[in-house]
């Protein structure tokens, strides 16, 4: 099988880079000098005494999102791609208050108005606390429509206290609650999809309990389902000792980092786009590959969505490996 597994990080694509620099040109040129909305839904919540977990709102597919800009009490503190909708700010000291605000930045340079504040107080700093919280003892999940899932745990116990429950879905953080939360609503899932979700808790040291028993929910369909999550266009070209990939990135609403491929029925590799090379169209690898020629491969792609979820698969292609 190929040996590429979750290290590659492939360069930017040319058709990808020409197609940000015309648009960073247009903008320059006064092509777009329309800033995009402020992001909406900004939250922020001690996760420890030195940390704060911040969170807003995806920004619509329509605004170009190109980074999201981070401010502690005024100050830049994180500048991030536009993937992602969620940071732990951290260093900061016990017992104080803070104020966090979100600014988006399209591709043509213009930087959208402030969210609207979210303030916050990190707890006392515990001494020498290396014992984590107990598991929330019980989870459900209940689909509360095509794309919103209400979840639900027990209370945690800790030695000193649970500081924050954290949300995972096939094993990707998604969402942090306060202390005193044991529910929440999970937006901008997908239709007609099966979930499973797990909670932690953790106290004020970061220390994580165990993961929680796992809650399951499937969404309902859709009769508007939103843009297909499958590559399109998805072709394999064999040549010695290589496999050439290329498709054109569904539109999920952000940028895909990462991809699955699977190879005659099984996954074998995850293809990962490190920051600031995540193709927003066309996206190209090459895949080294040490099977003997004549070998038959069927390959088929699909895309990690923003949710943490796999989307669709594309279509398959079968090829016989060059000599």
């Amino acid at each position: 099988m190929p040996r590429t597994a979750a290290l590659l990080r492939p360069a930017l694509l040319r058709p990808a880079l020409a197609a940000g620099l015309a648009a960073l040109l247009a903008g320059c040129a006064g092509g777009d000098t329309t800033a995009p909305a402020a992001p909406a839904g900004l939250t922020a919540q001690a996760g420890s005494a030195t940390s704060v977990h911040v969170m807003w709102n995806a920004a619509a597919a329509a605004d170009g999102v190109a980074n999201y800009q981070v401010f502690q009490d005024g100050k830049l503190v994180r500048d991030l791609p536009a993937e992602k909708t969620m940071t732990d700010i951290t260093g900061l000291a016990p017992q104080t208050s803070y104020t966090f605000t979100v600014r988006a930045r399209d591709t043509a340079g213009n930087t959208s108005a402030p969210s609207a504040a979210a303030r916050t107080a990190t707890p006392a700093a515990a001494a020498e606390d290396r014992r984590p919280p107990s598991a929330p003892a019980r989870t459900t999940a209940r689909a509360d429509g095509p794309r919103t899932v209400t979840l639900s745990w027990s209370a945690a116990t800790d030695d000193t206290a649970v500081t924050a429950y954290d949300v995972y879905q096939s094993g990707i953080r998604i969402h942090t609650a306060g202390p005193a939360e044991t529910a929440t609503s999970l937006t901008g899932l997908q239709p007609d999809t099966a979930y499973t979700f797990t909670v932690r808790a953790r106290d004020g040291a970061d220390n994580s309990s165990p993961d929680g028993p796992p809650a399951a929910a499937t969404t309902p369909p859709s009769a508007e389902q939103g843009p297909a999550t499958a590559p399109a266009g998805f072709t394999a070209s064999p040549s010695p000792g290589a496999v050439d990939l290329a498709w054109t990135a569904p539109d999920t609403g952000r940028p895909t980092e990462a991809y699955e491929l699977h190879v005659n029925g099984k996954p074998v590799t995850v293809i990962q786009f490190g920051a600031g090379a995540v193709p927003a169209g066309q996206a190209a690898h090459r895949l080294t590959v040490t099977e003997p020629p004549g070998t038959v491969w069927e390959l088929r792609l699909r895309a990690r969505l923003p949710d943490g979820t796999w989307g669709a698969f594309s279509e398959r292609r079968r090829i016989v490996l060059a000599g």
